[in-house]
Parts: C-alpha cells; structure tokens; sequence
C-alpha cells in the first residue's frame, strides 16, 4: 500500500474519531449538568437552523436558476400550506422550469 492510500486511511480514522468524540462529549456533558445554562440552551437551539442553513444555501447559490426559483417558490408555499404541499409544489416548479423553460 502506498503512502497516499495510508494517508487516506488516516484521514477517515481520525475523522470518525473525532465524530465520536465531539458526540460522545456533548452527551457527558449536558448528562453532567444539573440545568442548561442559558448559553448553551441558546447554542442548541440555533443547531437546527444551521444545519438547515448548510443543506440549503449551496443548493440555492450553486443549483441553477430551475432549482434556486423552485427553492424560493417552494419557501411562499410553506409559509401558507403543510410541509407535504410546499414539497409538491417545489418539485412541480423545477420540473415544469427543467422541461418547458431549460
């Protein structure tokens, strides 16, 4: 085996390793914990929209117009209609968008 590919296997053990560290430590710590405190209540809170943020953002910059207007008019519809329906509707939009326009 060559020094690129044990590199390369390195690199992903030590990545899970820290995976499993930073989840592993997350969890002994709030278990240790008598309350929250307020700044780490805060700091779980925005987790949810962070990620959001990382799975949507490229997709929106780097996806065309097709995905990014779908995105957009998918964002209206939620705001009015269930989960379900915006997601119907977002694909409605990019495929009509894919097919008629591009």
């Amino acid at each position: 085996m060559d020094a690129q590919h044990l590199t390369l296997i390195y690199l992903i053990i030590a990545a899970a390793v820290a995976t499993f560290a930073t989840r592993v430590g997350g969890y002994v710590l709030i278990t240790q914990l008598k309350h929250i405190p307020p700044r780490i209540e805060a700091a779980l809170n925005a987790v949810p929209a962070a990620v959001l943020t990382t799975l949507v953002a490229p997709a929106f910059v780097y996806g065309g117009f097709d995905v990014a207007a779908s995105m957009l008019v998918a964002f209206a519809v939620g705001l009015r209609l269930s989960s379900l329906r915006m997601l119907l509707v977002g694909w409605i939009v990019v495929m009509v968008i894919r097919h008629l326009i591009l």
